[in-house]
């Protein structure tokens, strides 16, 4: 975790994001019972979590993954997994390690399977419980159905940036497209929330990762903007990956062709949360930054319909982009384009924080 710098916040500093999980995301009711699933590393989000269920006067339990079996985990125990029934929600708030991808699948599919609301907070810092988890997700969700909207009806979206991202995604209309805005209702979600996404047909084309890598690459080398690496994509399969950071490199070729389906895209998705304006190193973030990101293996077949299925997952980020759905441009140099999207920004102005990194973006005077 040497990439990402951690910054200690109060515990009162966690409670408005812990509150906005349980209270807005999930809608958590008195009398409802609800499951944390932690880790050592998340101890006091997950205290913050607890303490905003109890003030909603929810049934809670909290279960540390280390009491469940050695890290990393790789498989959880049936028993565990039995105990899932009759809750009414979960979240799952644990800083990955190596090789734990199929004990959060087997989790899923699980929470799936017993119909319960549930936030994946997988990589969770202090930091973005002060950040992204602060957001609006009235506004984010806002921005989200109208993204949707153009989203369900396009053959393609096509993807640029001054870095060197060219790159068409063409869609089918039997896959679905979904919107986690971190307003969780029908389906699961990733909190922080705030992002559009399916399965495509096929990806074709160059993808500059200036962003971030997901799964444990996220924590092994943070941000890569000073050693981007190009993907080249052809007919949805990576075909090729250059980085000057050669050990990035190997490792990530060795993650796409782990098992089958490992080197085929299976996200294709775009950010939508506004309050996330800067990169941190960390997925679970950097995704929700309004722009593109797409993920090689799984493609969350239950919620976007794809037929097949991976044992792997891993995002990749490509920074300041200019989107096109179909004809349509919707973003100039990673700024939603209001008068295409009908996005009010004007609540931005309020924030002199925010402002200040969004008057530095060449994109923003053009909006």
């Amino acid at each position: 975790m040497a990439n990402i710098t951690e910054t200690k916040h109060s515990f009162e500093d966690l409670l408005p994001g812990a509150r906005n999980a349980v209270h807005t995301c999930l809608n958590v009711q008195p009398g409802q019972h609800i499951l944390i699933v932690a880790d050592e590393h998340s101890r006091r989000i997950s205290d913050a979590m607890e303490l905003a269920a109890n003030e909603v006067g929810a049934s809670c339990r909290r279960v540390l993954v280390e009491e469940l079996g050695p890290r990393p985990t790789t498989a959880f125990p049936d028993s565990f997994l039995n105990s899932l029934k009759g809750l009414d929600a979960a979240i799952y708030c644990v800083f990955p390690q190596p090789n734990e991808l199929p004990s959060r699948i087997q989790f899923t599919r699980a929470i799936e399977a017993n119909h319960i609301k549930y936030a994946h907070m997988v990589g969770i810092t202090e930091d973005i419980m002060c950040q992204g988890m602060r957001a609006d997700y009235k506004k984010v969700d806002d921005v989200s159905r109208r993204l949707l909207n153009l989203a369900q009806k396009c053959r393609t979206v096509k993807v640029k940036s001054r870095a060197g991202t060219d790159l068409l995604g063409t869609f089918r209309p039997d896959y679905t497209w979904r919107k986690t805005s971190g307003i969780i209702e029908e389906v699961w979600s990733n909190l922080p929330g705030g992002e559009v996404f399916t399965c495509p047909a096929s990806v074709d084309g160059i993808f500059v990762v200036d962003g971030t890598v997901g799964d444990h690459f996220s924590a092994k080398y943070g941000v890569l903007n000073k050693t981007p690496m190009t993907l080249e994509i052809e007919g949805g399969y990576l075909k090729k990956a250059y980085c000057a950071n050669k050990e990035l490199e190997r490792e990530f070729l060795e993650y796409c062709h782990r098992h089958p389906y490992s080197d085929r895209v299976g996200e294709f998705a775009i950010g939508t949360n506004l309050a996330v304006f800067e990169f941190t190193g960390n997925l679970l973030q950097d995704e929700k930054m309004p722009g593109v990101h797409i993920a090689f293996g799984d493609p969350y077949g239950s919620q976007t319909g794809a037929d097949w299925s991976c044992m792997t997952h891993v995002d990749v980020i490509t920074r300041s982009c200019d989107i096109w759905i179909d004809q349509e441009q919707v973003m100039q140099h990673g700024i939603f384009i209001s008068e295409s999207l009908g996005i009010d920004y004007a609540y931005l102005y309020n924030d002199q924080s925010l402002m200040e990194v969004y008057s530095s973006n060449p994109g923003w005077k053009d909006n």
